[in-house]
């Protein structure tokens, strides 16, 4: 899996959707089924989370909008100890089960009682933080040298199966955050990756942030993308009739490519070191 890193890029990123830190009832929604999110939700390149540790001053680690645990993982994997934050008890209360410690609030609320990090993560979450007020308390809790890491995974649908998504987000989905445009894919994510550096800027505390990517593939069944689904923001929203219209949609069009789809993947890490 190789790692591009480089200075953040100039990115003309499509039309951005209004400030999605404010959409509090659609960030707070993956919880409704939370066990489905954790089944489903992919999970990170142990590569990028090796990288950031790498270049982190220890590993002590607080996962911002921890949900399940899924961008913990491969954090504990690199022998890190992760404390996780996260407005919904129903996601934290999976986490806890994997075994990690998680305190109930929104990041920009949350009080770290003056504990100090070494690195400050946010998997697929940060897009629910105010950017500037978030980067703000990232650098107040991390140690001279820890390093902030926002990171997403954007995916790369297949163009016959993202045009059939575009139909059902456009037909059903009115206020999601999330790129509106399935074929647009990657480069939709942008919007993410500019608002994070951006913040990150503002506060004046970090290095000029980079650009970290690992790609990788994926192949699914159209059981397990159906299954996958109803977890993105807006879809868990829908009332079950319009849930199954937009699943017999895209269903139908997985039937047509052979039943299967193999989706790339980008885990694309927004990064900085606080300055010391």
């Amino acid at each position: 899996m190789p790692i591009y890193s480089g200075h953040m890029p100039t990115i003309d990123p499509p039309s951005p959707p209004a400030e999605p830190h404010r959409a509090r009832r659609m960030a707070e929604s993956f919880g409704v089924d939370a066990e489905r999110y954790d089944r489903t939700r992919p999970r990170y390149p142990q590569a990028l989370a090796d990288r950031i540790v790498a270049a982190s001053p220890g590993r002590h680690v607080l996962d911002v909008g921890i949900g399940t645990g899924i961008s913990a993982l491969a954090f504990r994997a690199a022998g890190c100890r992760v404390l996780g934050v996260d407005p919904d008890e129903r996601m934290a209360e999976l986490a806890r089960r994997r075994g990690f410690e998680v305190e109930s609030a929104k990041f920009e609320e949350w009080d770290p009682v003056r504990r100090t990090f070494d690195v400050v993560i946010a998997g697929q979450t940060w897009h629910w933080v105010d950017p500037v007020a978030g980067a703000k308390k990232a650098a107040e809790v991390l140690r001279p040298g820890g390093r902030l890491a926002v990171f997403w995974n954007a995916m790369e649908l297949p163009s016959e199966l993202a045009d059939a998504t575009t139909r059902a987000f456009r037909s059903e989905v009115t206020d999601s955050p999330s790129p509106r445009d399935a074929s647009t894919g990657q480069e939709g994510y942008s919007v993410f990756f500019e608002r994070a550096a951006a913040g990150i800027r503002k506060t004046g505390a970090f290095d000029d942030p980079e650009q970290w990517r690992v790609d990788w593939v994926r192949s699914y069944s159209k059981e397990e993308w159906l299954d996958v689904m109803p977890t993105g923001g807006g879809f868990n929203l829908l009332t079950p009739d319009q849930l199954e219209e937009v699943l017999g949609l895209v269903g139908d069009v997985i039937d047509e490519m052979g039943g299967s789809f193999r989706m790339g993947y980008a885990a694309v890490a927004v990064t900085a070191a606080r300055r010391s």
